[in-house]
């Protein structure tokens, strides 16, 4: 293997890292906005389905971001153009 390919494995390699990283990000938003939804149904328990169907929107909104980033990453892996 000469270094150019070397490179290029090692640049693919630190890509798909950093793009499943994106999952960390979608995780921790999730987890604050379902703390938020139970403190939004708790004050006004009355408004449970609206608050909990705008919830369902953002997390799946929050979700597609981790998806995004799992998608590049075996994009990287496993359809490396440079290799």
């Amino acid at each position: 293997m000469d270094m150019s390919t070397a490179i290029a494995v090692a640049g693919t390699a630190i890509g798909a890292g950093i793009a499943v990283f994106t999952g960390c990000g979608a995780g921790l938003g999730q987890g604050y906005a379902a703390g938020k939804l139970a403190e939004a149904v708790a004050n006004q328990p009355e408004a449970k389905s609206d608050i909990m169907s705008s919830f369902i929107v953002g997390a799946a909104i929050a979700e597609s971001t981790a998806i995004y980033g799992l998608i590049i990453a075996i994009i990287l892996i496993f359809v490396n153009p440079w290799l």
